[in-house]
């Protein structure tokens, strides 16, 4: 993923001039996600990248628990329209002296560019007096010698691109400049988008994989008309789950687990000829964690608690029965930190014959 280095306070003439200088300078990735296995109960890792200079960033965020392979999206989707999961962030990057030979090196190679003249030209001599002789600005400071003399006490941190954000603007708005903050301190507070338990969490949410759930159904896969269907999830097989997002480098250590906890199932049947029980189509948790009964014999002249009664047949073909569960969202995180996020929902396809109860003529 490549960084693009901006600040968004002007240097010269605005941050256009900076922007243009830097996007010539800073051009490898900083971080890239890596391919995992497998997911389930293993890591999947979002690391730093290495190149030709041999230079590897530090920060990885390591997803562990029920997660989605290769660093891809899980299959949750957040009851609230509103809410996006970060597209983008401040991370640890490099090191002092790593750092310095990464940037002094995209700098100079920036700087001898054709058409690096005028006003991007400008911006880049100050961007490299920022970090070489202390040049700052309000709330920040330059550096002498890229903090060489502080290596090992700190790290400098840079914007992570969410590669799972589809939004291009949105990805690349983590563009300050890299900044250097000291082992075991906060992020100066300018930096709002600077990793958090929280941030973490929200993450773990976007990568959390839940259970793919089937509702067993009595009569199974085919009924009658005017038949009711139970429908029912045991407690084994709907349970609450877990993904965790943490960064472990010298200095700064974050983690945040993110728990899904099922609390309903909604059914909608495919077709407005149907009813459903309960009248709303929502079947609520039982005590015992599970939803909705078991079908058995002795049962036939009850209504269910939960399931559906078809008022037509499907012909020849099948009526798709949406089931829906919602997933109540908390998370934790460390210094004692936690909340909720909102509801998430995931859909399961069934196919259901409905067929005529055929009578028997004598």
């Amino acid at each position: 993923m490549p960084v693009t280095t901006q600040r968004r306070t002007a240097l010269i003439t605005g941050a256009s001039a900076l922007a243009l200088a830097l996007a010539l300078s800073l051009s490898d990735a900083a971080y890239a996600g890596e391919q995992p296995s497998n997911s389930q109960g293993a890591n999947t890792e979002q690391s730093g990248g290495s190149d030709k200079t041999g230079i590897y960033a530090a920060a990885r965020i390591q997803y562990s628990g029920a997660v989605a392979p290769d660093g891809s999206k899980g299959n949750v989707t957040s009851a609230d329209v509103n809410w996006t999961p970060p597209p983008c962030w401040y991370a640890p990057y490099l090191g002092a002296k790593d750092f310095k030979k990464k940037m002094s090196a995209e700098i100079k190679e920036a700087a001898s560019a054709p058409g690096m003249t005028g006003t991007p030209a400008a911006a880049m001599g100050q961007t490299k007096a920022h970090y070489e002789d202390e040049y700052g600005w309000t709330d920040t400071p330059g550096y002498k010698d890229y903090n060489v003399a502080k290596d090992g006490e700190g790290m400098f941190w840079a914007g992570v691109e969410n590669p799972n954000e589809p939004d291009y603007l949105k990805r690349n708005s983590c563009t300050d400049l890299p900044f250097w903050v000291d082992n075991g301190e906060a992020p100066p507070p300018q930096y709002e988008e600077a990793i958090t338990p929280e941030i973490l969490a929200a993450l773990a949410y976007q990568h959390m994989e839940l259970p793919g759930t089937e509702v067993a159904l009595a009569p199974a896969q085919t009924t009658k008309v005017n038949l009711p269907t139970w429908a029912w999830l045991d407690k084994a097989d709907f349970h609450e789950v877990q993904a965790t997002a943490a960064i472990d480098v010298p200095g700064f250590a974050v983690t945040a687990t993110t728990t899904a906890k099922p609390v309903s199932l909604r059914l909608e049947p495919g077709t407005p000829d149907a009813e459903t029980y309960p009248a709303s189509g929502e079947c609520t948790i039982n005590d015992d964690g599970s939803i909705g009964e078991p079908y058995a014999r002795g049962k036939a002249d009850r209504t269910p608690s939960c399931g559906i009664k078809y008022l037509r047949s499907s012909g020849d073909g099948t009526f798709d029965l949406q089931a829906t569960i919602t997933w109540e969202i908390a998370w934790t995180g460390s210094g004692g930190t936690g909340g909720d996020l909102p509801d998430g929902t995931f859909e399961n396809a069934q196919a259901v014959t409905v067929q005529e109860i055929q009578a028997v003529n004598r």
